[in-house]
């Protein structure tokens, strides 16, 4: 079999890479050949991401894969959930995409008084999540917003970025499922909420699976870049979705991709729409086979990242992740726990205080070093790990086995070892660049180079190395863990 180059974009809320996805017959091989920073433009009560910028960097990965050597056949996108660009009747763009971290509560519950929030769980299967895309539109109809008056398709990020390299216009089931639009049991667009909250039910765009060839790169585009017209094909444009699809795991496994934010679940193939799902919040998200995946959002390294972020400010000193393990792992163990869903955490802005208040008023020894706060935040983490296992555990109507981690967060063997021990499950990590690989799989089955899911994740055994953390549990775990369930039910 000759060998395919496959041009993965991987695009997260703070940066973006190309990844060349060498696949020889038996195996494949990552090369990245461009990287960006992602950051969203604060504007008053907004922030936007810059769109324009997401495709010049892009198109510049184009030109550095065929510099390096490398000859896509294909490529795909795959970016965060629920964000969104509104295109008028001239194709245009009609202003930057508002960023998810700017929602609030008040569109949330004022969408529930129109559509109640059990029946918008039943309808849509997601949790309720004030930065959801049905919330983001609500505020507009609220306000009146001319920009949804002008809009003729909705576009969510990767969609949006492979319309302006295609001219294709399309929504990828998997981030459809994460809109709070799509209706679960038809997986159409669903006119009842869409109706319920006066948004335009024409914006909406067809809805396609990955593992389907979209289009092509523009003539005009290709010529410019002096690269052919590569295939656009459809992954699993949710990050989340792509790094799930990588998994090497089988059997009755839990995953969680680690990153900004843990995203936890099991994959399933109904919605599953208990009582136990809606008041646990968990989400029914979609798989790239076109399934689901109950999964909770946990908020992930964002913590230590902002801590990270103080840190270098105050101090002038940039610390890598490295050493503030290294301080993390020298700190007293299990003195302080907080609940990493805690709101006042999902905010940017002096976070090593955040954690300390949270420490105080929960009667707490209050963590005072770099050490202290960064092995709080990783110890806390593992923990929640814990309660997300065992409801994984009740969803499936069986017990998890095993715990997978992808993602850049097992970049941290600490973390790591704290989420085997804390939740007592063989933990294996790997693959790094886990969504980048998955969407990489997809364009491989749209080349119909493997068959199925089933074919793309022993393709994915083969070419990745995993590392298993063996669980250490303690007395010591245990009671944290009935600490932080305790901080929990205070905080209900």
């Amino acid at each position: 079999m000759k060998t395919t180059d496959l041009l993965a974009f991987d695009i997260g809320a703070s940066n973006g890479r190309g990844i060349i996805a060498r696949f020889d017959g038996e195996r494949i091989t990552l090369h990245r050949v461009g990287g960006f920073e992602n950051n969203f433009i604060p504007q008053g009560s907004l922030g936007h991401w810059d769109f324009h910028h997401i495709f010049q960097e892009l198109k510049a990965c184009f030109q550095k894969a065929r510099q390096q050597g490398f000859e896509p056949a294909c490529f795909g996108i795959d970016t965060w959930g629920v964000d969104y660009g509104l295109v008028n009747g001239a194709g245009e763009l009609i202003e930057n995409p508002r960023a998810y971290r700017c929602a609030t509560d008040a569109e949330m519950e004022a969408a529930w008084q129109k559509v109640g929030r059990k029946r918008m769980f039943e309808h849509t299967g997601i949790a309720a999540l004030n930065f959801n895309t049905v919330y983001q539109l609500y505020r507009r109809v609220l306000q009146g917003d001319e920009a949804l008056k002008k809009a003729r398709a909705l576009l969510m990020m990767p969609d949006l970025l492979g319309y302006y390299l295609t001219g294709e216009i399309a929504t990828e089931y998997t981030n459809a499922t994460t809109t709070g639009l799509l209706d679960v049991r038809t997986q159409k667009w669903s006119r009842e909420i869409m109706e319920a909250l006066g948004i335009p039910m024409e914006i909406l765009t067809p809805i396609d699976r990955a593992g389907t060839l979209r289009g092509k790169l523009k003539a005009g585009i290709a010529q410019s870049l002096g690269v052919p017209q590569v295939a656009y094909a459809a992954v699993g444009t949710h990050d989340t979705a792509s790094a799930v699809a990588a998994i090497p795991g089988e059997g009755d496994f839990a995953f969680c991709s680690s990153g900004t934010w843990s995203l936890f679940g099991v994959e399933t193939n109904e919605p599953v729409l208990s009582d136990f799902v809606y008041n646990a919040n968990f989400s029914n998200e979609g798989t790239v086979q076109g399934g689901f995946r109950p999964l909770k959002n946990i908020m992930g390294l964002w913590l230590i990242q902002e801590c990270r972020r103080v840190w270098t400010k105050e101090t002038g000193k940039e610390y890598t992740w490295p050493e503030i393990q290294a301080m993390a792992r020298a700190a007293p163990p299990l003195e302080s726990i907080v609940d990493p869903d805690e709101p006042r955490f999902f905010t940017a802005g002096q976070m090593p205080q955040k954690i300390q208040d949270y420490c105080r008023e929960t009667g707490q020894e209050v963590p005072g070093s770099i050490g202290e706060i960064a092995r709080c935040v990783y110890e806390s983490l593992a923990l929640k790990y814990r309660w997300a296992v065992e409801r994984l555990g009740e969803i499936r109507g069986g017990g998890i086995k095993s715990l997978n981690i992808v993602g850049g967060g097992i970049q941290n063997p600490l973390l790591n070892q704290m989420a085997a021990d804390a939740t007592g499950l063989p933990t294996t990590v790997g693959p790094i660049e886990g969504a980048a690989l998955g969407n990489a799989l997809m364009q491989a089955q749209a080349l119909e180079l493997v068959k199925d899911i089933g074919e793309a994740r022993a393709l994915a055994r083969a070419s990745v190395e995993t590392t298993c953390y063996e669980p250490n549990t303690t007395p010591q775990w245990a009671d944290a863990y009935g600490k932080l369930q305790r901080l929990m039910e205070a905080s209900e």
